[in-house]
C-alpha cells in the first residue's frame, strides 16, 4: 500500500496530520537541503515525538514523495492552457521557478514519476492539451523530451548556484579567477572552436538561456507533430 492509499491515524493526543509534517519537512529542506531533513528534526518542528511520525509516514523516501507532490501544487496552471505548446511552456517555467524556490527539488526530479494527486493533476493537464492532436505515443515522447530538457537545465542552474555559495565566487568572479589559465590554454591554438565561443559568444543569463532552449525544443516537437502520418526521415 502506498502512502497515498494508507489512511492517516487519529490526530490524538495532539493535532497532527501529514500536511503539517510535510510542510515542516519542506521548510527544513528549503533552509538546508535534503540532508537537513530527518524524522527527528521534522518531529521537533511539529512538536511531536519522532516515533509518532512513523504512524503517518513509514520511511524518509515516503516523506520525500510527499514533499515533491506538495511542490507540484505550485506547477498547476490557474486555467487550462490554450494548446499543447502553452501547456508545456507553462509547466517548464513553473517547474524552474519552483526549483529556484526549493532547490532540493532538483535532486528529486527525474526517475520514477510521482504518484501523488498534485503530480497526477499536472500530468493530466499536460496530456489533455494534446487531446486529438496526434497519436498517444508521439504525445508521450514529446512530453518526455521536454521534461528531460527541463530537468537537465534546472539541475545545471542549481549546481551553479550551489557552487557560487560554496566558493563565495560569483560566476563573473570565477571567470576572472580562471581567466589566466583559460587564456593560456586557448593561446596554444589547440582549441580554435572553443576560443571563438569564449571571445565572440554572447553571454546570457540563466533565465534567458532556459527560455531560449525551451523554445528550440518546442519547435522540434512542433515539427514532429506537423509531419504527415507515415512520414519517416
Amino acid at each position: 500500500m502506498t502512502v497515498w492509499d494508507r489512511p492517516e491515524p487519529p490526530t490524538r493526543p495532539a493535532p497532527l496530520d501529514r500536511g503539517r509534517i510535510v510542510a515542516a519537512a519542506v521548510a527544513l529542506a528549503d533552509e538546508g537541503g535534503l540532508e537537513a531533513v530527518s524524522m527527528r528534526k521534522v518531529a521537533t518542528r511539529v512538536d511531536a515525538g519522532p516515533m509518532r511520525l512513523y504512524r503517518y509516514i513509514s520511511t524518509k523516501e515516503e516523506l520525500f514523495d510527499l514533499m515533491v507532490d506538495e511542490v507540484h501544487a505550485e506547477l498547476l496552471p490557474g486555467e487550462p492552457p490554450a494548446d499543447w505548446r502553452a501547456a508545456l511552456r507553462d509547466r517548464a517555467h513553473r517547474t524552474r521557478r519552483a526549483a529556484l524556490r526549493h532547490e532540493w527539488l532538483a535532486d528529486l526530479l527525474g526517475g520514477r514519476p510521482s504518484l501523488g494527486p498534485n503530480a497526477l493533476a499536472v500530468r493530466e493537464t499536460t496530456l489533455a492539451a494534446f487531446d486529438g492532436r496526434t497519436d498517444l505515443d508521439t504525445v508521450l515522447r514529446a512530453v518526455e523530451t521536454v521534461g528531460a530538457y527541463v530537468t537537465g537545465a534546472i539541475r545545471h542552474e542549481i549546481a551553479d548556484r550551489r557552487a557560487e555559495r560554496a566558493t563565495g565566487l560569483s560566476e563573473r568572479d570565477w571567470q576572472r579567477a580562471s581567466g589566466p589559465h583559460l587564456t593560456g590554454m586557448l593561446a596554444t591554438g589547440r582549441f580554435p572552436a572553443l576560443a571563438r565561443a569564449v571571445h565572440d559568444g554572447a553571454h546570457v543569463d540563466a533565465e534567458t538561456s532556459f527560455a531560449t532552449g525551451l523554445e528550440w525544443i518546442l519547435d522540434a516537437v512542433a515539427a514532429k507533430l506537423a509531419r504527415p502520418e507515415g512520414y519517416s526521415a
